[in-house]
């Protein structure tokens, strides 16, 4: 496969590595985006690599809790311009609420009537007033004994660009006293999963191939090499347990409290963490990217 300047700029932007290595590392994995990702993390040349990073899309979250159950609502427009739109801004929150009394799911969010029209309908309306195109991505319910939301970088009451919701149990009074700090928490370190028994098996078998293979090549390299067996037993468990501390929400560090973990804090707080959500605006969503080649004439003046 050609090896194209885009691919090594895409590579470049998503993991800091230098425009040599990126080459080399599309080179070597016949131009797998994500394969080459994994190539120079194996080499000690890249950080992991979030899809969340290279988003493009504007708009929305909007977040409405009542009765311990909470929901996270995803509208996308074109524009930031658009997302600060009074008239935007109104229907995100209508639809919200409208999600948080009826919606199971996006099918029937979109079916649900909303000022007499079904919500899709609603947007469809928008889209024609506003001049921009709009879309009802996603939507998450979260139910627990208690709810609490929060968004950061508010636009306005209960929406910005990214929407938490956390669900805790314990007494109420305990649990909305901790709930904000839990949830900025969540915002600030987006955890892949609760626990380790919810994360994906096929994110910590990859980063398993990972861990293995750059610890088994830093040790061929090592002027002292350790016996295999030190290798497998110690230095890759050690690395995965590293992983999966810093990347399940019960075993980070408590931002508040760097002291303790996240479940030890909720068990000081008297309450217990039963699941979360985490909504940022155009998460995954692919950048639209200009050639590499205009790019370089617009900064030379062509």
């Amino acid at each position: 496969m050609a090896i194209t300047a885009q691919m090594v700029k895409e590579l470049r932007e998503s993991t800091g590595a230098g425009m040599m290595d990126a080459k080399k590392a599309l080179t070597e994995t016949n131009g797998d985006m994500e394969a080459a990702v994994d190539w120079l993390r194996t080499k000690g040349l890249a950080k992991a690599a979030k899809k969340a990073d290279r988003v493009a899309a504007e708009g929305l979250i909007g977040v409405a809790v009542k009765d311990g159950r909470g929901v996270a609502v995803e509208i996308n427009s074109e524009t930031d311009f658009v997302a600060k739109n009074a008239d935007f801004q109104d229907m995100v929150r209508e639809i919200t609420n409208i999600a948080l009394q009826t919606g199971e799911t996006l099918e029937v969010l979109k079916a649900t009537h909303l000022n007499g029209k079904p919500v899709e309908d609603v947007l469809t309306d928008a889209i024609a007033r506003i001049g921009e195109n709009m879309t009802l991505r996603r939507m998450h319910v979260l139910e627990g004994d208690t709810v609490y939301s929060y968004v950061h970088s508010a636009a306005a009451e209960s929406m910005g660009k990214i929407g938490v919701l956390v669900a805790l149990k314990g007494p109420k009074d305990k649990a909305e006293a901790i709930g904000k700090q839990f949830a900025m928490h969540i915002a600030a370190t987006s955890p892949l999963a609760l626990n380790e028994a919810a994360l994906d098996p096929a994110v910590v078998e990859r980063e398993l191939q990972v861990q293995t293979q750059k610890a088994l090549e830093e040790n061929a390299a090592s002027a002292k090499p350790k016996p295999d067996q030190v290798i497998h037993n110690n230095i890759i468990p050690g690395r995965m347990k590293k992983f999966l501390s810093e990347n399940t929400l019960l075993g980070q560090q408590f931002v508040i409290n760097p002291d303790v973990t996240v479940e030890q804090a909720a068990k000081d707080a008297g309450v217990e963490i039963t699941g979360f959500a985490r909504v940022a605006v155009g998460e995954g969503i692919e950048k639209e990217k200009e050639d590499f080649a205009a790019e370089v004439a617009k900064t030379r003046g062509a």
